[in-house]
Order: C-alpha cells, then sequence, then structure tokens
C-alpha cells in the first residue's frame, strides 16, 4: 500500500476537527508538512501531529518536493489561485468543497485538469456517505419518482464544537489578511451577483457553501435539471430553490438558524415507496447514518432500515482520494463536477436578484 505524503494548506475547523486526526490515523497518509497565516496554529498543529515541515507560506508549501498531495483547506476565495500553482507544480490536489466562488474562476483550470496525470478531487464529502452509496444502489428509475425533497435546517457548527471538541483558535492572525480576505470575497461575491444587496449575496454564500453538498448530491443522484422553475431567499440564510426534472420536482431548502438541531438530508417518493436518508452535524465525529424505504401496498405498509452507518464519511472520501491517486483513475468529484454546482448557484442566484 502506497503511503501518501501530504501538505495541508489552511489548519482552522475544519482541518482541526476532520481532516488532521483522519489523516493521523490513517496508515494510507503521512502528514510531512503545513502551512497557515497563523504562525500559532502552524507551531500548535505541528507539534501535536509531529510534523516536521512547517512553511511560511502557501507557495512554499506547494513548492515541497517531499510532498505528493496537497490538501487546500483555506477559506473559499482563495481556492482557485491555490489551486492553480498545485496543479502546475506537478503535485495531487485535495481541495474542499467549493473548489471556487465562481465559474469564471474554475474555467480556465479545467484544461489544466485535462491534461493534468495527477489527482484533483474535490471535498464533498455527503456524496461518501455509506446511506448515500446505498440510496443510489436502490433508487428507483427516473421514470417513477414523483417528487424529491432535500433539506439544510442546520445551527451552525461552533454550537456542536465547543461542546465535543478543542479548537485552538489563534489569536495572531494579521489583521490585513483578515481584511483583505473579505475583500476578495465581496469582489468574487459580486463577479456573479453585480452590485446586489448585502441579503443577496448572503444567499449566494450559502449556496456555495452549505448548499454545495446538497446540490451535488442532487445532481449525482438524478443528473442535472431541466432548470431552475422558481427560488426565493430571505434574510441570505433562508432558501428555497424549486428544480423542474420534467416528471418530477426537486425542493430544496436551507434555513440557518439557532435552534439546536442539524436536520439535512434527502427523501424521494415513488408511486407507492418513499426513500429517506438524514444528516447529523459533521462536527461530531461519527454520528450514524441510515437509509429507510417505506413501502406500501393495498393492505400493509413496511419500512426497511439499511444501517446505521458508523463509518465517518470524510474516512471514505479520503479512501477515495487515495484510490485515486494511486490507481490513477478519475474520482466522481472532479473540476467539471464542480463546474456544474457553480453554473446552478449562478441561476438560482439570478432568480435572488429577480425577487422584490
Amino acid at each position: 500500500m502506497a503511503k501518501l505524503r501530504v501538505g495541508l494548506i489552511g489548519l482552522g475547523e475544519v482541518a482541526q476537527l476532520m481532516h488532521l486526526p483522519l489523516l493521523a490515523d490513517d496508515p494510507r497518509f503521512e502528514i510531512a508538512a503545513v502551512t497557515d497565516v497563523s504562525p500559532s496554529l502552524v507551531a500548535h498543529v505541528a507539534e501535536r501531529y509531529g510534523v516536521k515541515n512547517r512553511h511560511a507560506t502557501a507557495e512554499a508549501l506547494i513548492a515541497d518536493p517531499t510532498i505528493d498531495a496537497v490538501f487546500i483547506l483555506t477559506p473559499d476565495f482563495l481556492h482557485a489561485p491555490l489551486l492553480e500553482k498545485s496543479i502546475r507544480a506537478g503535485k495531487h490536489v485535495f481541495i474542499e468543497k467549493p473548489a471556487a466562488l465562481t465559474a469564471a474562476e474554475l474555467k480556465p483550470l479545467l484544461e489544466l485538469e485535462r491534461t493534468n496525470p495527477r489527482t484533483v478531487f474535490v471535498g464533498y464529502m455527503r456524496r461518501f456517505a455509506p446511506a448515500f452509496t446505498a440510496l443510489k444502489q436502490r433508487l428507483p428509475p427516473r421514470e417513477e419518482i414523483r417528487h424529491v425533497r432535500i433539506r439544510d435546517l442546520i445551527r451552525e457548527s461552533q454550537f456542536f464544537v465547543d461542546q465535543s471538541r478543542n479548537i485552538f483558535r489563534p489569536t495572531d492572525v494579521p489583521a490585513e489578511a483578515i481584511a483583505d480576505g473579505r475583500t476578495q470575497t465581496q469582489a468574487l461575491l459580486k463577479s456573479v451577483m453585480g452590485e446586489a444587496r448585502p441579503d443577496q449575496l448572503r444567499a449566494y454564500q450559502v449556496l456555495t457553501g452549505l448548499s454545495s453538498h446538497s446540490f451535488s448530491a442532487m445532481r449525482e443522484l438524478f443528473g442535472a435539471p431541466h432548470a431552475v422553475a422558481a427560488a426565493r431567499q430571505h434574510r441570505g440564510e433562508n432558501v428555497l430553490v424549486m428544480f423542474d426534472y420534467g416528471t418530477f420536482t426537486a425542493l430544496y431548502e436551507a434555513v440557518i438558524h439557532d435552534v439546536a438541531r442539524f436536520d439535512a438530508g434527502i427523501e424521494v417518493l415513488t408511486l407507492n415507496q418513499h426513500f429517506k436518508i438524514n444528516y447529523d452535524t459533521p462536527y461530531v465525529r461519527n454520528l450514524p447514518t441510515r437509509l429507510e424505504i417505506t413501502t406500501s401496498d393495498l393492505h400493509s405498509t413496511g419500512t426497511e432500515i439499511i444501517g446505521p452507518f458508523y463509518e465517518d464519511a470524510f474516512r471514505v472520501e479520503l479512501g477515495a482520494f487515495h484510490h485515486a491517486v494511486t490507481t490513477g483513475e478519475k474520482p466522481k468529484t472532479l473540476l467539471t463536477d464542480s463546474l456544474a454546482d457553480l453554473e446552478l448557484f449562478a441561476e438560482v442566484g439570478r432568480h435572488f436578484l429577480s425577487q422584490n
């Protein structure tokens, strides 16, 4: 089994909660290098995980000849430029979703990906959850589907993290780096949405973050929709989208609120069957997922439960990345796959702009 030496760019919450402990526990990987804009965070992570190579910049890590693969775990506005540099340096790349904030950033990189012998893998971890795989294997023919409902009704991460994990939160991130990040992010959002209201910009940003899990899962299960039939947003964090699939409608709901729950999932309805998977918060490791299939006839109703599955979707995703790198097989989460999401986000965003 080939061991991959990986370098991590960005050591924030998701890196500390998911990627670092999973990589450290997995004999297929070695954490060989780290970098972050916070020197204290680099020192903390390097000491905790025994990492010798501590780089001052992302560019230095990408140029490090001792690493095989780069993990891009930075704020979203940095994804596309770091991805381009990593590909050109001949590294395998794991990049957290979204691969970019806009389709315009991503399109120039598609030719690089096509001609690149290395693996580029976008981290849509929900699509690797065992319950999702079970649903895909048992999904009825598309012509039998009557309705699809997809939802993300959540409280954000800090509520769960503060009660379950210790996160190192640095105080030495340069103020100019924070300000520059906000400026660049707003510029990218406005490149898609124009001079939109703050709530409309926030709603597009929610699509690129939270909703990207659900849009990509929807496309894997059902293909691309014919059109966005309707979309509405309120306060930037309440999103409703109706996708037209010709013979059925897929309804997507996203609400970010302060109720202590994480209600995310996919439901598929046929004439006599109901398929349902739920996702709990990813910020508490190894919470179970399951697939429920309820079937009715004229005389009875029964529910089959597949699962529960306790294997972490992030861990399955890492296995898929390792497999792609070591075999040369193309992963299902390519940049072309991410581009389809970004084009859908832009279409939904146009509906937001038409809303009074």
